[in-house]
């Protein structure tokens, strides 16, 4: 089996790309998005009001970041997280998804079903309050792409073709390690 690790900014089409690899290899899935979102919406908070309560409440992004760690530890899981490269150190392949601004925003506004310039306000400030906590509590430059195997710039591919390309380097891996 196979440990994946796909991090990336928000739209840039990570947890898309990660069901996929997930359906195809069948591995178990662990999102940290999902859990971040949960703890906003059991707060009642919005993802930008929990993003600045995260960052004077350290001990949420451990946590997340903690359960990351621990799941990358075992084999056949694919990890989806804004620092799963950093955190997934035993990963056979770390992945980074980018993609231009304007295109991630205009995906989330269209999958959310809100309007652009409050998705990109709100994303602006996430991912600044994001590289502000990760640079404070970890040391993690989220702008230093060094620890990843592959970067790839979603802007540029659909989905499907996004998902064919990841699963050749996961294939290319997988028969590596046999």
């Amino acid at each position: 089996m196979v440990i994946v690790a796909i991090s990336g900014l928000h739209g840039a089409g990570k947890t898309t790309a990660a069901r996929a690899l997930m359906r195809k290899f069948k591995l178990r899935y662990v999102c940290a998005g999902t859990v971040f979102r949960q703890l906003a919406k059991e707060r009642g908070m919005t993802l930008d009001e929990f993003s600045r309560h995260a960052e004077r409440h350290p001990d949420i992004d451990r946590m997340i970041d903690r359960r990351t760690a621990e799941a990358a530890r075992e084999d056949g899981v694919l990890i989806d997280a804004r620092l799963a490269g950093w955190m997934a150190k035993h990963a056979n392949l770390k992945i980074l998804l980018t993609a231009p601004l304007k295109e991630r925003v205009q995906r989330i506004a269209r999958r959310e079903g809100r309007k652009f310039k409050e998705v990109l306000r709100e994303t602006m400030k996430r991912e600044r309050s994001e590289a502000k906590r990760f640079k404070l509590f970890y040391g993690i430059n989220v702008n230093d792409h060094s620890p990843f195997d592959l970067v790839l710039n979603t802007g540029c591919f659909s989905p499907r073709e996004t998902a064919r390309m990841l699963e050749l380097a996961v294939e290319f891996v997988t028969k590596r390690r046999s």
